[in-house]
């Protein structure tokens, strides 16, 4: 069972906190939190050890036995995973030089752990050249995950770079690095994604379409993003899509999205199509609106280009590329006629037709392929941990 350790710095995002401490005792996850003085001032020790199913810990408890031993060594011990949300300047200061004035920064020099990171404090303080100093050099001992950071309004009004990385992103952060252990092993990759589904318009208001949200597309960002990786997505049909430092570009047909994988493909090591690209559109397109009387009795339609094929013709044999097959029926037989047709590296063949599975949902399952046959089968889970498991089928590949 994952065990994570939270620690609790004096900043107003502290509240915040709440909320990941209540999502993963919901979700069985073991948590403990340690709470500095100042965080206290914020939220109380009994509102976190409520929501989070456990003692808080606070310097009153520093030097008090735990069975016996040091309460900073036992808890650096217990922690697979240490958060520490919201990170001021201050004890990032401390971080850096190494500094242990308190059970929280004890607990961290005491523990092995990965530890992510979610700075927030007000604009100016963040810019401030000692604070980026402070950061950058923190972040060169690879223990350290930055969880990113948002902008827009502050506590203090003020309007920019200072936010703390909302709780649903540092939750799907949390569960990455308790797949990975920690390790960035696309660090130093350029993982090209595409996600969602294109859109043939007939004419302004009306498109031949999918029902592809794109949730697999992003599962699959964030993984390769957690993992170290350089990150582009090229997605269709999405509103929103997460704060993670990654280069987006959106697109509407399947004609826009093929000159941009066309385009960006070179420089990718890893290419995964995992979005659903139309395989039709309509021979004519209407710049107006049709009026209803109007619209044709029968469609003609012409096939698109077949994308992922012509980026398998120019794949470089360093180059990896993945595919997708979202299948009814015997998902497997299809799946490996589709890789070995286009010539992929490998495929992930998904149900469409069971519950809980394919398009729109938040869990996925899947049998994975690769050129010699081999094959891995991925019951049920979350999207995200799909995309770990993907990632960790690749690194296998000959």
């Amino acid at each position: 069972m994952e065990r994570v350790l939270v620690g609790i710095t004096g900043g107003i995002a502290a509240y915040k906190v709440c909320e990941i401490l209540s999502t993963l005792a919901k979700a069985g996850v073991p948590v403990r939190a340690i709470m500095t003085p100042k965080a206290q001032e914020f939220i109380t020790p009994l509102t976190v050890a409520t929501i989070g199913r456990h003692q808080a810990y606070t310097d009153a408890d520093f030097w008090q036995p735990l069975h016996g031993r040091p309460l900073h060594i036992e808890l650096a011990e217990w922690a697979q995973l240490f958060l520490i949300a919201p990170l001021t300047a201050n004890t990032l200061a401390k971080l850096t030089y190494g500094l242990a004035d308190n059970l929280l920064t004890n607990t961290v020099l005491a523990s092995t752990c990965p530890i992510l990171l979610a700075p927030a404090m007000n604009t100016d303080m963040w810019s401030q050249q000692a604070v980026q100093r402070n950061w950058q050099e923190l972040l060169r001992d690879n223990r350290y995950h930055s969880a990113g950071m948002g902008t827009g309004i502050l506590a203090c009004d003020r309007v920019g770079a200072g936010r703390m990385a909302e709780p649903a992103d540092l939750i799907t952060h949390i569960y990455s690095l308790l797949h990975t252990k920690g390790k960035r092993d696309l660090a130093g990759k350029r993982v090209l994604i595409s996600a969602g589904g294109t859109r043939e318009h007939i004419d302004p208001v009306r498109f031949i379409g999918n029902p592809a949200t794109g949730k697999m597309g992003l599962a699959l960002a964030r993984a390769a993003v957690h993992r170290g990786a350089t990150v582009t997505l090229v997605h269709a049909g999405l509103s929103s899509l997460p704060a993670l430092e990654m280069k987006t570009i959106s697109v509407v047909s399947a004609a826009e999205m093929r000159s941009h994988l066309l385009h960006c493909f070179p420089e990718a090591d890893i290419t995964i199509m995992a979005a659903a690209v139309a395989d039709v559109k309509p021979v004519t397109y209407t710049s107006e609106k049709l009026p209803k009387k109007l619209l044709p009795a029968a469609l003609e339609l012409e096939p698109v280009p077949d994308i992922i094929a012509e980026l398998a013709t120019m794949k470089q044999p360093h180059q990896r590329l993945i595919g997708f097959a979202a299948q009814t029926g015997d998902i497997v037989k299809p799946a490996w006629e589709k890789l070995q047709r286009k010539k992929l590296d490998a495929i992930a063949a998904n149900p469409i037709d069971l519950p809980n599975a394919g398009f729109a949902s938040d869990t996925n399952q899947a049998v994975f392929l690769d050129g010699t046959g081999r094959q891995q089968e991925i019951p049920a889970s979350s999207k995200l941990e799909m995309a770990h498991h993907l990632f960790d089928f690749i690194h296998t590949l000959c």
